[in-house]
């Protein structure tokens, strides 16, 4: 039986590549795709592939498989010729990629099967500028963070992010936070570092026994709250979770990365997005576009310290 999780890639019959984007796959995988076969393509050696951004996938999803387009590309599972799994493409980069192995090197506490890479690394298509996107599954993921802090600190193999690349980041992200509170909220989340000089981002993945069934809602409109989180134990998945102190809203979820480990239990945060009903609970929902306008999260608490 096929199964699948966040940050797997897919193959398809097509020989597309799809970027698994959750853990709801009812009907389908909900992915999004990566990359085509493409003659003239900069990636890959034997076969040739070109690499498209989020807009383009939807332009060439929309004319090659429209009925797979919904918010996600959502891929029939009798469509599916190989799954990539992170963990189990890890020992092969660990013999052949300096900057892996030295990250796995500094995890060694970590047993080596909660660990994987995704992104072009996983498929096979990196090139010299590709970044490092390093999975920890489950709650192994809070103790490899804090061994990359240390690590940080000693400045070999793994250094803190410079300036130019928090710069980078931040216009990247496009976050609706001023630089300043961008840089205050990402600097004590301590999922990023440098290796080699290569950037990394360490990345959190549910253990297969922590996912849970999905629950679909229904918009009610644009709010912004302040609340007090309860649970932080997700806070770093996709989407991010934050169980909340409120009388109307139970939870806080970000499905963009900028806003994930945004606040810590106990803290005050405030929040901006869309309400949705689940049954009898509602919950506040960021990120409900890729470059989010007008949705934020925010530590009160943090930035008044």
């Amino acid at each position: 039986m096929l199964r699948t999780r966040l940050r797997d890639f897919i193959i398809t019959h097509d020989d597309w590549i799809f970027a698994v984007a959750d853990y709801c796959h009812e009907g389908g995988i909900r992915s999004i795709l990566r990359y085509v076969p493409d003659p003239e393509g900069k990636r890959g050696a034997d076969k040739k592939y070109r690499k498209l951004d989020f807009d383009d996938a939807f332009v060439f999803m929309k004319k090659e498989r429209p009925e797979w387009v919904s918010d996600v590309h959502i891929v029939p599972w009798d469509s599916v010729k190989q799954i990539l799994a992170p963990n189990e493409r890890l020992p092969s980069l660990v013999k052949k990629n300096s900057k892996v192995r030295a990250i796995v090197n500094t995890l060694k506490a970590i047993p080596l099967d909660k660990m994987g890479v995704t992104g072009s690394l996983l498929a096979g298509l990196e090139n010299e500028s590709s970044d490092i996107d390093f999975i920890v599954y489950g709650s192994s993921w809070f103790k490899a963070r804090d061994i990359i802090a240390r690590a940080k600190m000693e400045k070999n193999p793994i250094t803190e992010i410079s300036d130019e690349m928090w710069h980078e980041i931040y216009r990247k992200r496009k976050p609706e936070l001023p630089f300043d509170e961008f840089l205050r909220h990402e600097l004590r989340k301590g999922n990023r570092g440098m290796v080699g000089g290569t950037y990394f981002d360490l990345l959190y993945v549910r253990d297969w026994e922590d996912i849970a069934p999905c629950l679909r809602g229904r918009d009610t409109g644009i709010e912004t709250i302040e609340a007090t989180v309860t649970n932080a134990d997700f806070s770093f998945d996709s989407p991010a979770i934050y169980k909340i102190d409120h009388p109307e809203i139970s939870y806080v979820l970000s499905y963009t990365h900028t806003y994930a480990g945004q606040a810590l239990v106990g803290e005050r945060i405030e929040a901006r997005g869309v309400v949705e009903v689940v049954g009898s609970m509602k919950r506040l929902v960021v990120g409900t576009t890729r470059e989010p306008k007008g949705e934020w999260i925010r530590s009160l608490t943090l930035l008044e310290s």
